[in-house]
């Protein structure tokens, strides 16, 4: 059996402590995780003790040896050996080469080799999603979840793989017509944040192959092993249609092989997810050289419930502000709540609160798991910090919780002005600021008030504010949603609205 057993995570009286021992002999400790016969289905991924870092038709890596760990427990899980800057250009040059091949497969049997990654995932998604949770610290349900994604995303890319298509036009020359036609731009760069390490490169990897690119990736190295786990099931697929393994590269490494992405000309268009700092970073690398960049960068969503919410479905919404403790780009950061009904509102989210089962998160039962990194867990604290030297209050957590691992309370802060300094600042944990307004211009306005626009929502009956919601003077977010959370977009449409009396959230999870 692959899947791991796990201690729960409690409150008692307010007081945070996993329950059961965690004591453990010094010598089991020091052991690295995939060591140890509870954890023996890591080498299902074909996993070892030290795992190389660079593939580009063959594994290598001459670059730093780093450990990853559990967040849940700190442990160290294995070894990855990082790309050196020798091991970039050669799996640059590479790819390139593999792009000459690739491009010329019809786009039909191009889509029929990434259905084939679809099925190779849907074969390892639990275990793939094991190691999600292992490794990145969500969830079970999530972690399994977001190979799902992968997995509906290839399905969605075999289907365009036969639409790729461009309209014939009319000439004004006798005996003419114009014919649009849509070529591959070459090698995709994918630099991937920690917080989805799985989805978020198959979101780019699926799209970009059907169309005819390669694809050079660049995990976080956090998350190394997961890079590698899933590199080596697209790698047998090529393989297996005795195609080069360099239509999608694999290079481990931190800022050094992100920065010679971004300068690289070679690297036709850049992904990049991450923070909004380095995105700036980013994309004025890419724009010297006019390249061309996605960037996916932060978010400070915010979650509007007017006086006609269907109260019910606002507080099941908000588990967008805890789920994966915090460290989605869609997570909900800010509540605005009608002055009518935000002292119920706050009392029903703390009651919801208090019910979040917490613990290691391959548990089953759990819904909320640790940060990712200690450092995280410090930024949680300077943040509470900060709200409170600002007049905030905390109502509900602002505590690291009494167990191994990066685990913190998620936390309720009201009283801070809509505009104070630590409201707009996009902090990576669950932290959930409560305001109260008086009317629909001035939550507008102050949805629209931070610098990150990402996603937000609102909840309420009334069907002329939900189309000024989504008007021109309505919600200025690239996602913009109606009475369902900030978190868990679908496939296309810039645009979601739930009309029913449910309001089930992504990936199948509960939460009243």
């Amino acid at each position: 059996m692959w899947r791991v057993p796990g201690l729960l995570c409690v409150r008692v009286a307010r007081k945070s402590k996993f329950s059961g021992s965690w004591n453990r002999p010094a010598a089991f400790m020091s052991t690295l995780l995939i060591n140890q016969p509870q954890y023996a289905w890591l080498k299902e991924l074909g996993l070892r003790e030290e795992n190389d870092g660079v593939y580009n038709g063959s594994w290598g890596g001459r670059g730093e040896v780093i450990t990853t760990y559990c967040p849940a427990n700190n442990e160290p899980i294995a070894r990855v050996r990082q790309a050196s800057m020798a091991d970039y250009e050669e799996t640059v040059e590479k790819a390139r080469e593999a792009w000459s091949i690739w491009a010329d497969i019809p786009a039909p049997k191009r889509g029929e080799v990434v259905r084939q990654i679809g099925d190779a995932l849907r074969e390892k998604i639990q275990v793939l999603g094991s190691l999600v949770s292992l490794e990145m610290g969500k969830i079970l349900v999530e972690g399994v979840g977001e190979v799902q994604e992968y997995v509906d995303v290839c399905d969605y890319a075999v289907g365009l793989s036969r639409m790729i298509g461009g309209p014939i036009l009319p000439s004004e020359r006798p005996g003419h017509a114009l014919i649009e036609q849509w070529n591959p731009v070459g090698l995709v760069g994918i630099i991937t944040a920690f917080n989805f390490p799985v989805a978020v490169y198959g979101w780019n990897n699926a799209i970009a192959m059907i169309c005819g690119n390669a694809c050079l990736w660049k995990g976080a190295p956090t998350t190394s092993l997961i890079s590698v786990a899933v590199t080596k099931i697209i790698a047998k697929v090529l393989e297996d249609n005795k195609l080069p393994g360099a239509i999608c590269s694999l290079t481990c490494g931190g800022a050094d092989i992100g920065t010679a992405m971004a300068k690289d000309e070679r690297v036709d268009l850049l992904s990049f997810t991450g923070s909004t700092q380095v995105g700036k970073q980013v994309a004025l690398m890419v724009q010297e050289r006019f390249g061309r960049s996605l960037l996916e960068l932060g978010g400070n969503n915010a979650i509007i419930a007017f006086e006609d919410a269907d109260l019910s479905l606002v507080v099941s919404a908000l588990f967008a502000a805890v789920g994966t403790a915090g460290q989605r780009c869609t997570t909900a950061r800010r509540l605005f709540l009608h002055e009518s009904i935000h002292d119920e509102v706050v009392n029903r989210l703390k009651k919801a609160y208090a019910q979040i089962r917490v613990g290691n998160p391959w548990d089953s039962n759990v819904l909320y798991g640790p940060l990712h990194t200690k450092q995280a867990v410090s930024m949680f604290l300077g943040a509470v910090g900060e709200a409170k030297k600002a007049g905030g209050t905390v109502v509900y957590g602002g505590r690291v919780m009494d167990c191994p691992g990066n685990y913190v309370e998620p936390t309720i802060v009201t009283g801070l002005d809509h505009d104070a300094s630590i409201v707009h600042t996009e902090t990576f944990a669950p932290i959930l600021y409560v305001f109260k307004f008086k009317n629909e211009d001035e939550v507008f306005a102050w949805n629209n008030e931070v610098k990150q626009g990402l996603s937000s929502s609102i909840f309420t009956k009334d069907m002329g504010r939900i189309f000024r919601w989504l008007g021109p003077k309505g919600s200025d977010c690239g996602i913009v949603n109606v009475n369902i959370p900030t978190s868990g977009a679908e496939i296309g449409g810039a645009f979601t609205i739930n009309y029913s009396k449910d309001l089930p959230l992504a990936q199948g999870i509960k939460f009243q």
